[in-house]
Formats: structure tokens, sequence, C-alpha cells
């Protein structure tokens, strides 16, 4: 890190800035310290050296590191569930028609691996947040994976027939399993092919999930 007096002429030199285009420079600083070092590894010193302002400014935006961390862990969310969304969303336009089913798993998997793609380590900061021991941020950090659960677990009770609480098992076991292939992905030397890791994990969840639709289950004909 710099020392005050260089992070003091780095700062007199940094340009003005609109406060939402300040405000979007910190974010993407913050969240790139966070991803690397950890929420407690991290000071807001560091966080304004970086983003070249003096503090009163940096807490002017955010108030405190906890409420800059959360601010970073939102904006990677609404990323999150936006990829989601886009997923899911083809099948809720229309009746669904047999073999929906693997479709839409294939699509909710590879929204998880371009997700983390996009996102590289910061994807972390949903899956494996080292900021979990107050029941309040905890839940404010897992907020978008239980979102995007929601959603696939409605679409997967239309593509299966399922009562909503195996929908809801089933979501839940194929982010595990999305999540997880992606960032193994993410993380390994030569990065697997994107297309390939998602049909491995598609055939791998439908193979499952085709197993436990129910049998008077009624598809509409194409």
């Amino acid at each position: 890190m710099t020392d005050g007096t260089e992070g003091s002429r780095h700062r007199a030199r940094s340009p003005r800035m609109a406060r939402d285009e300040r405000r979007a420079q910190v974010l993407h600083i913050a969240q790139g310290l966070f991803s690397s070092e950890g929420f407690h590894h991290v000071s807001m010193d560091d966080i304004a050296d970086r983003a070249e302002v003096s503090k009163p400014v940096l807490y002017r935006h955010f108030p405190s590191k906890l409420d800059l961390y959360l601010a970073v862990v939102d904006q990677c969310g609404s990323d999150l569930l936006a990829a989601v969304e886009v997923a899911v969303a083809p099948l809720e336009a229309g009746p669904v028609h047999r073999g929906a089913g693997r479709d839409v798993i294939a699509a909710i998997v590879r929204a998880y691996i371009d997700f983390v793609d996009v996102a590289g380590e910061s994807s972390t900061l949903l899956f494996e947040s080292d900021v979990t021991h107050d029941d309040d941020v905890r839940a404010r950090v897992e907020h978008a994976s239980l979102e995007a659960a929601r959603r696939i677990s409605a679409v997967l009770a239309q593509v299966t027939g399922l009562a909503p609480a195996a929908s809801d098992t089933l979501a839940v076991s194929l982010i595990a399993m999305a999540q997880g292939a992606a960032t193994h992905r993410l993380r390994s030397t030569p990065v697997a092919d994107a297309g390939l890791t998602a049909e491995l994990v598609t055939q791998l969840a439908w193979g499952g999930v085709a197993g436990l639709v129910r049998p008077d289950f009624v598809y509409e004909e194409a």
C-alpha cells in the first residue's frame, strides 16, 4: 500500500467525478479488495488509497466498512439474480412442453457458470463469505442465493409436477451442483470449456430430476 504522503498526492490528482460515478468506482475497487483479501484484512484506508479519495469522501458514500461490504454483496447478488432470471424466463412465457425440464436445467447451470466467469473471485462474496458471524449479516449475504433458489424452485415445480417442498430441495441441490462446478472451473488450470462443463453437470442433474417427475404429470404437446 502507499504511505500517507503518497496517498495524499494521488488523491489530490484524482479527477472529480459525479456522485454516482464515484460510488460505482469505490464499489468496483472494494469488490476486488474484499474478494482477494477478505473482509477482515481490508481497511477503509486501503480502499480510500486505492480509490484515490479522502476518507471523509469515502464515508460520505458508505458510513462503515460493513455498509460498503454489503453494498458490494448486493451488487454481486443482483448480477447473479439477473443471470438466473434470464435462464428461467423463457419457460414462464408459455406452456411447458416435453423436454423443457432438461432445457431449463441446462440454462440454470450455464447461468451459474457464466456468472462466475464474469465475476471471477468476486463470486466468493456470495458463495464463501467470511462475514457470517452475525445472523443479520449472514441473511443479507445469503439473500441472493435464497432468492435464486426460490425462482428456480418455482420453475422446477412447473416441469416436474412436484410439490413446493420437493421442488425447493431440488433447487437447492441443483444450485449447489452448478455453483460447485462453476467455482471449480474458475480455479482449475487449464480452465475447462464452459460448454462442456455445463453439459456434464446438466446430464448429471437431469438424470436425477427426470427420475422424480410425477408419473401423472401432463405436458403440453408441441
